[in-house]
C-alpha cells in the first residue's frame, strides 16, 4: 500500500514532534533539574535544564515581549509558512520532504513548550575532549539540525535544470 505524499508529510512532522516531546515526559519525570548522568563518561551526557531562550540559550536575556515576537510569533509564522510550502511544492524530491518535514516537526515541538510552558526542555550534551563539544540540545533540535542536513545533501545531489537563452 502506498502511502499518499499528504498522509507521508503530516506523519512525519508528528513523529518527529512526538518522539521530542515523549523524550522530554520521560528526562521531566525521572530526573530532577540541574541533574546529570553520564551515560559514556563525559563523552555523552544527559542534563536537564529548562532553556528560556533559543538555540544554547540565546535570547534568555530579552524583555518579555521581545522574547514573545523573536521566539514565539516569528517561529510560528515561519513554521506556518514552512508546512504551507511542504503541502504546496509539488516539485520537491523526496529528501526534500523529509527535510522539511523533520525541520517543521522539531520547530513545532520546541514553539510547543515555549508556548505551553515558557521554556524548552534540553538535556543532551556531547563532548568529544575538546575536538567537538556541543551546548545541551534536545530531540527537536536533533530534528531540525538533521533536515537541514538533508537538504543541504539534497542539493549536492539534485541536477540543476539549466536553460541557454
Amino acid at each position: 500500500m502506498k502511502l499518499s505524499r499528504n498522509l507521508a508529510i503530516i506523519l512525519l512532522i508528528v513523529v518527529n514532534i512526538a518522539v521530542d516531546q515523549i523524550s522530554k515526559l520521560i528526562v521531566d519525570s525521572k530526573m530532577n533539574l540541574g541533574e546529570t548522568i553520564e551515560v559514556f563518561g563525559n563523552t555523552f551526557i544527559l542534563q536537564y535544564v529548562k532553556n528560556s531562550g533559543a538555540f544554547l540559550g540565546m535570547g534568555s536575556e530579552l524583555n518579555d515581549t521581545l522574547r514573545i515576537i523573536l521566539l514565539i510569533l516569528l517561529p510560528v509564522l515561519v513554521l506556518s509558512y514552512l508546512v504551507f510550502y511542504i503541502f504546496k511544492n509539488k516539485h520537491l524530491d523526496k529528501l526534500a520532504i523529509i527535510g522539511l518535514s523533520c525541520i517543521a516537526g522539531g520547530g513545532i515541538a520546541n514553539i510547543f513548550d515555549r508556548i505551553a510552558y515558557g521554556k524548552v526542555i534540553d538535556f543532551l550534551h556531547l563532548d568529544f575532549g575538546g575536538v567537538f563539544r556541543t551546548g545541551i540540545f534536545n530531540l527537536a533540535d536533533i530534528s531540525v539540525t538533521s533536515g537541514m542536513i538533508l537538504l543541504l545533501l539534497g542539493s549536492f545531489f539534485t541536477k540543476k535544470k539549466t536553460t541557454v537563452e
